[in-house]
């Protein structure tokens, strides 16, 4: 006779986690921020884990070089700032929007065409002025407007079916299953539906960081060195003037990262070193922290390490604490 115990409990597995960052105020240590991490070297072994690493999670917008990377590949002629846009998580800034309507323009398209959910800007300087304009949420405005837009204008330019370009059936996102299983070097293990209403595959915190890895080195000329190359140079259309990813990427020549909802962020070194971590409960606030931290066990200590770490609490309007990594 055989017997098998039951499933662990999700708070069961979330306390089995180690604590990436901890919250302090006033000099108490009030919370925790738990997950997982994994840092490859430059040849792509693993050099460093916590966490177990190698369970699948949903990427979320660290996806999104792998779906610009689709788009390349069925056909859509792509590069600088629209391909950078096309891997963004943008924050609604007026140059992004301005260039996602003229990506549709090109194509014969409409923001109307747009199957993202109505969304104020990512950026919170950018929705309330957005706000105080008198505007409502729209379409454009949500933070994966360019990626959406490209995926419309490869469909114009094969003549698929553009209702349907978000099932997972559409030869597009097929095509987005096959990148991104190839650049993390392991099977799909779940399909789900991300924000923006797009298909989302799961991978391990590896196989994303192996990814990104891919990005950076793949040959000139490649899908995936065009988007990494487009992003790297112009990080300002793949998140914001006000953002750590386009801070990372500016003062660290050659670095490649992409942050995703639910607290995941992947980076990759112009030499191959890479990390990817997810903060279990999906708190963003835990980022910056727990990846400053990440960049200097890579040895990367320039001035935007410590600016991208900054994490203060504030009490009575004054800093009072901070969000600290704790590894």
């Amino acid at each position: 006779m055989t017997s098998s115990a039951a499933p662990a409990a999700p708070s069961a597995i979330s306390s089995a986690l180690p604590v990436l960052a901890e919250v302090v105020r006033s000099g108490f240590v009030e919370g925790h921020h738990r997950g997982s991490l994994v840092v490859l070297a430059a040849d792509g072994s693993v050099e460093r884990s916590l966490g177990d690493p190698t369970v699948p999670v949903f990427p979320r917008s660290s996806n999104k070089p792998m779906q610009a990377a689709a788009v390349l590949r069925a056909g859509l002629d792509l590069s600088g700032e629209r391909l950078a846009l096309a891997a963004a998580s943008h924050s609604g800034e007026d140059f992004h929007l301005e260039l996602v309507r003229t990506m549709l323009a090109e194509h014969g398209l409409t923001p109307g065409d747009l199957q993202t959910p109505p969304d104020l800007p990512l950026d919170p300087v950018e929705a309330e002025t957005y706000l105080a304009a008198g505007h409502a949420r729209e379409r454009i405005t949500m933070n994966c407007s360019g990626k959406h837009a490209a995926m419309l204008a490869v469909c114009a330019v094969n003549g698929w079916d553009q209702e349907s370009y978000l099932d997972p059936a559409h030869p597009l996102q097929q095509l987005v299953h096959q990148v991104v299983e190839e650049a993390a070097g392991e099977p799909v293990t779940a399909v789900g539906t991300d924000g923006c209403g797009a298909p989302l595959m799961a991978i391990s915190l590896v196989g994303l960081a192996r990814a990104f890895r891919t990005f950076v080195l793949a040959g000139p000329g490649t899908a995936e060195r065009r988007v990494g190359d487009a992003m790297r140079a112009h990080p300002e259309y793949v998140a914001g003037t006000r953002r750590p990813d386009t801070w990372l990427m500016r003062e660290v020549p050659g670095t490649l990262s992409k942050m995703g909802a639910e607290a995941v962020q992947a980076v990759a070194l112009a030499d191959g070193r890479a990390l990817a971590f997810k903060v279990d409960d999906g708190a963003t606030r835990a980022l910056g922290p727990v990846l400053a931290r990440s960049l200097r066990l890579l040895g990367i200590d320039a001035p935007v390490v410590s600016r991208i770490g900054h994490a203060p609490l504030l009490g009575g309007g004054g800093e009072v604490g901070e969000i600290r990594a704790a590894f």
